[in-house]
């Protein structure tokens, strides 16, 4: 059990010391829940952090299979599988990008403001959330790096089922769990405090992230 984000944070860093100090290491958290996480282990690892938002394209009527995702810089990703066997047109992809995309833009502001995404082509990006259940969402997120030719990514979160950390190591060049678990249940059952992650933490935690890296 982690008695919170954060301390999920400091054990996830333990887990992922051989990265620390690497001069082109990158740390993303997936919001909002990833990021107290993700804060914790760019402290220990002295490395930079920013916030990598995706929103998942759903299938209509079956809304936990990602048809594809939308990601922070406009990235657009493709399930060209799901898309081949469902035939899905062009225009249903074309409108679940809209039914997305003011909320991604929203996002975007309420958690970078008017700060520069960091760039992440050739970098070691440590993509973290605070648990994996059915893993569609860091799926996604993973789709969506690789389009900026980053040397190497990296899927670091607290605890995840067995199953998920199996499907990641097809798309991830490493990943990294505190806790795998076989009967996950809920990714807040393994918290004592897994309350909401607002959107005032988020801001805060880059914030203060920031400073720490001029300092």
């Amino acid at each position: 059990m982690f008695q919170d984000r954060r301390d999920a944070g400091r054990r996830l860093a333990e887990k992922l010391a051989e990265y620390r100090g690497l001069p082109n290491l990158l740390v993303l958290g997936l919001p909002r829940g990833g990021v107290p996480v993700a804060f914790e282990v760019a402290q220990s690892l002295a490395a930079p952090l920013d916030v990598f938002i995706v929103r998942k394209l759903g299938v209509p009527g079956r809304e936990e299979l990602a048809m594809g995702a939308i990601a922070s810089g406009g990235i657009v990703v493709r399930n060209d599988e799901v898309i081949r066997g469902l035939a899905i047109s062009d225009q249903l992809f074309a409108a679940a990008i809209d039914r997305e995309r003011d909320e991604l833009e929203r996002r975007e502001r309420v958690c970078r403001g008017n700060r520069t995404p960091f760039n992440v082509t050739g970098r070691v990006v440590i993509t973290i959330d605070d648990g994996l259940a059915t893993g569609a969402s860091m799926l996604a997120a993973l789709r969506a790096v690789r389009v900026h030719r980053p040397a190497r990514v990296v899927v670091a979160v607290p605890v995840a089922a067995a199953q998920t950390i199996q499907r990641m190591r097809g798309s991830a060049d490493d990943v990294v769990a505190v806790i795998v678990a076989r009967g996950l249940g809920g990714v807040g059952q393994w918290y004592d405090d897994f309350r909401q992650t607002d959107d005032e933490e988020v801001r805060e935690l880059l914030r203060s992230a920031e400073e720490q890296r001029r300092a």
